[in-house]
């Protein structure tokens, strides 16, 4: 793909990655300003969506990545291979970066305020520390994914899809798809586990056991 900002100037690829984050610097504020205030009026609740569906909303919109990424991978390979002599910018995958940094401003704030509002007095902390050694448990189930693709495809002599490590011969495009698959099947696991929970909270509610959370048992209690 062609780096190229300026005739002397190449813009790094790996530099690509501080898209996200460059997302979440702009967009959060922004969130919390515009969009909460706005939702606010409509749904009543403080937050504007509940964490549940803050968190939902992050799952949903990473699998428009995973499918951007798979058609600008599609079409660099089709280039590359052809020899039409057309080279991709770079900046062409920079909108799966874009919506990456989306979904995570939903879903990794999404946790946070979930577990701060719903977990129980002084676990809160290590629920949220939960959250991010669940990333470190992702980063390795990904190697185990690749490891277990390659084997799959490369039955019967064929050439696995991640194994050659040349993109031309490889076909990182059907590992974007599949990736775009895992995540609407996990989304939809996400719904099955949240609609669970929301029921279960609701019947404690109705026996009167307890409330939304921790924090609010407390005041409960202070009250009493």
């Amino acid at each position: 793909m062609d780096t190229r900002l300026a005739a002397n100037f190449h813009a790094p690829p790996a530099s690509l990655q501080a898209i996200p984050y460059i997302m979440l610097i702009v967009f959060v504020p922004a969130y919390e300003a515009v969009f909460v205030p706005a939702v606010r009026r409509l749904t009543g609740v403080g937050t504007g969506i509940t964490p549940l569906q803050r968190i939902g909303v992050g799952l949903f919109a990473v699998t428009f990545s995973m499918v951007a990424a798979a058609l600008v991978e599609a079409r660099r390979r089709h280039s590359s291979v052809s020899g039409d002599g057309r080279t991709l910018s770079i900046f062409w995958i920079a909108p799966q970066f874009l919506v990456f940094g989306l979904s995570e401003m939903f879903t990794a704030v999404g946790l946070i305020e979930f577990f701060y509002k719903q977990s129980l007095s002084g676990m809160q902390a290590f629920l949220t520390s939960m959250t991010y050694c669940s990333y470190s448990f992702g980063f390795y189930l990904s190697s185990v994914l690749v490891s277990l693709v390659n084997r799959v495809t490369s039955r019967n002599g064929g050439n696995g899809w991640l194994s050659n490590n040349d993109l031309d011969k490889d076909r990182l495009d059907l590992f974007y798809w599949l990736l775009a698959a895992l995540s609407i099947l996990n989304f939809f696991n996400f719904l099955f586990w949240s609609r669970w929970y929301s029921n279960s909270v609701e019947t404690v509610q109705v026996a009167g056991v307890g409330g939304d959370g921790g924090s609010e048992q407390e005041d409960e209690k202070g009250s009493a």
